[in-house]
């Protein structure tokens, strides 16, 4: 499955494609694109693994830009 999460304070081009990089390497994610210009993650992984890989993503943002955030509705 393919969800779009919106991303907060994310002020870098090349921070984002460390983040793109290290939440497509998570164990579960079928691909991740983050794109700097719209502010947004799109990522596509197993429904019922979307709660674990969000927290990891979210450790992954944080370790690249401390101010950044994926927001979940």
């Amino acid at each position: 499955m393919r969800k779009v999460f919106r991303m907060e304070n994310l002020d870098c081009a090349n921070c984002a494609a460390k983040m793109e990089t290290a939440i497509g390497k998570l164990d579960g994610v079928i691909s991740a694109n983050i794109s700097f210009m719209t502010q947004k993650l799109t990522l596509e992984a197993a429904e019922e693994d979307f709660p674990r890989i969000l927290k990891a993503a979210q450790k992954c943002v944080r370790k690249v830009e401390p101010d950044c955030k994926i927001l979940v509705k």
